[in-house]
């Protein structure tokens, strides 16, 4: 896991940008099921955007705590209801972010 600094998450960011949001958390709200389709994800991506329905009954808070308690994922912002989440892959492969990031 990589211990992000300031200017890291700000490069992250900037990267999540232009993303739309991959997951949500609807009425089921956090579930362990949703939790690993989010680690597969992230092994193949790295970076993504996570919606948080208006029909949940979780807050972001909940959401981040949830996320980071359980994981290796980090938040690297909450806009809203509207978090974007970073891990290493651990194939090399599939690491795109991680290796710019840890160049800054």
């Amino acid at each position: 896991m990589i211990e992000l600094r300031g200017k890291q998450k700000r490069y992250l960011r900037a990267a999540a940008h232009d993303m739309r949001p991959l997951f949500s958390v609807g009425k089921q709200g956090l579930t362990e099921n949703w939790l690993d389709q989010l680690g597969e994800a992230m092994e193949k991506r790295e970076l993504f955007k996570v919606n948080i329905l208006s029909n949940s009954d979780v807050t972001p808070a909940e959401v981040k705590s949830f996320i980071e308690r359980q994981t290796t994922i980090q938040v690297v912002q909450t806009i809203g209801h509207t978090l974007v989440l970073f891990d290493q892959a651990t194939q090399k492969e599939n690491r795109h972010y991680s290796v710019a990031v840890q160049k800054i």
